[in-house]
């Protein structure tokens, strides 16, 4: 009778509790099982993540902050190391010829693996698997191996580039204004392996319902592209961005091989830089600051990246 005066009055029927599952119970505890499981198998992986990556990048960011040489800590340098740094003109030659590495070489090699590859997956089985193999070839057979085989091409004597074009004794690699654009040209052949073939997958994943409905329609092949494949590859596309983005800011087994940071400075990276002042100079105290400010713009881009992208 109350409830049925209340319901009079408001017009309303009063809120119901609701029941607990029977199930709940139990669903959680699965739940809680299957996390701790889960982190269980992640533990090892975990544990050398944090041993090997995490803990060596809190004793560089110390050791930046120290005045350190191979004799051990000598002192507390502050932020003597980082005021060294930004007024350096190696630093900022460096700095330059990283940017302009990884400015040309990212875009070029994510266009050139999304256009090879948007001609490989339409291909048949036994092709495709071909060229795959073929442009991943040089991921698989290591910088180092195809670095010599190029030192051998640019040789200023016996090169083949040299023969080739005609040129006599001319040294590609000892020249200020070739060098550079030669390892970017080593980088980019050494890049596409991967992005491609993560490309002929993400564009073999493609639900081709969608294109061939939006081809009924009229959709031309670059409406399609645009408005089909490429948010779907999106992705990729950020993976192939932030990896060949980081390799390229990390450039250094070419300069090594090759040019070891010159001639005078003109194929300097900040990597190299930091391995040159480390095991050349002494000084492992500013290399420490090198890489930190090295890691910060590597943190930097691919924030941006990720930003630019719009997605998680």
């Amino acid at each position: 009778m109350a409830q049925n005066a209340a319901v009079a009055q408001t017009g309303k029927q009063p809120k119901k509790g609701r029941t607990p599952s029977p199930n709940a119970g139990m669903s959680r505890a699965l739940v809680r099982r299957e996390t701790t499981s889960a982190y269980l198998f992640l533990l090892p992986c975990l544990v050398f993540f944090i041993t090997f990556v995490v803990v060596p990048m809190f004793i560089c960011v110390y050791y930046s902050l120290m005045e350190y040489g191979l004799g051990g800590v000598k002192g507390f340098a502050g932020l003597d190391n980082y005021i060294k740094l930004f007024r350096d003109p190696i630093f900022h030659r460096g700095f330059l010829n990283t940017v302009l590495i990884v400015v040309v070489a990212v875009p070029t090699v994510t266009a050139f693996s999304l256009w090879v590859s948007s001609a490989i997956y339409k291909m048949h089985a036994v092709p495709r698997s071909f060229f795959r193999c073929v442009f991943y070839l040089p991921v698989v057979t290591g910088s180092v191996a195809i670095t010599v085989v190029w030192k051998w091409i640019l040789h200023p004597y016996n090169g083949v580039l040299n023969q080739v074009i005609g040129t006599t004794a001319f040294d590609w690699l000892g020249n200020q204004k070739t060098a550079i654009w030669f390892i970017i040209l080593i980088l980019f052949t050494t890049s596409i392996g991967q992005p491609i073939v993560l490309y002929v997958a993400a564009l073999g994943n493609v639900d081709n319902s969608i294109i061939e409905a939006a081809q009924v329609d009229g959709a031309t092949q670059l409406q399609v592209f645009w408005k089909i494949k490429w948010p779907a590859i999106m992705p990729t596309t950020l993976y192939v961005l932030v990896i060949t983005t980081i390799n390229s800011f990390q450039c250094f087994a070419l300069i090594q091989l090759l040019t070891k940071g010159g001639p005078l400075n003109s194929t300097m990276t900040i990597m190299y830089q930091v391995y040159d002042t480390a095991y050349r100079l002494n000084d492992l105290g500013y290399a420490c600051a090198i890489g930190v400010v090295l890691a910060v713009i590597i943190a930097i881009f691919s924030a941006l990246q990720f930003k630019v992208a719009k997605t998680d």
